[in-house]
């Protein structure tokens, strides 16, 4: 078994290649449903931040935020150019037509942070205090759910044989075409 330190260290990259692969699948309207296999259609668009790193030869690191709600992601894409990753990315997830969810999630920790869930049902009797703290359980559960089936769709297509012909090859030339 592998010691944690170094498995961070051989692996520590998957995270940040992760959702660079994520911005490239909402970019170029890749049918995220079909690609988890779900029943509910579920719909994926970036929110109001992006941060990207790079790496420079001397190392030291160049990061780039992008911020707002109308922003342009124009930096973020020559960043990419560059060379860069994605960090930390604001998702907006939409499952099936009621159902949004806005979160942030960290490449280097899958650490899921300010995540908003649609609004549990409140009657406000103490009898229903335990059904609202299991529907908002499952909301946790169904958005984990998606992002979990998300990275393991992407590292099947990572470790298979055909990704440098065909998935990095796409992912490249999106990045130099936008």
């Amino acid at each position: 078994m592998l010691d944690i330190a170094t498995a961070y260290n051989k692996y520590g990259f998957l995270g940040n290649d992760f959702l660079t692969w994520l911005w490239f699948m909402i970019e170029t309207d890749q049918d995220i449903t079909r690609a988890i296999g779900s029943k509910d259609p579920v719909t994926l668009e970036i929110g109001n931040s992006l941060v990207l790193e790079n790496t420079l030869g001397d190392k030291s690191k160049e990061k780039i935020t992008i911020k707002g709600d109308r922003a342009g992601l124009e930096e973020g894409t020559t960043a990419l150019k560059k060379g860069a990753k994605v960090t930390e990315m604001n998702l907006i997830c939409k499952l099936g037509e009621e159902e949004e969810y806005k979160f942030t999630i960290k490449g280097e920790s899958f650490n899921i942070t300010g995540l908003k869930t649609p609004t549990a049902g409140r009657d406000g009797s103490d009898d229903e205090i335990e059904g609202m703290v299991l529907e908002k359980a499952l909301l946790l559960f169904r958005v984990t759910r998606v992002i979990d089936t998300l990275f393991f769709t992407y590292l099947d297509q990572r470790i298979s044989d055909d990704w440098k012909n065909k998935g990095l090859t796409q992912m490249r030339t999106w990045i130099n075409n936008d």
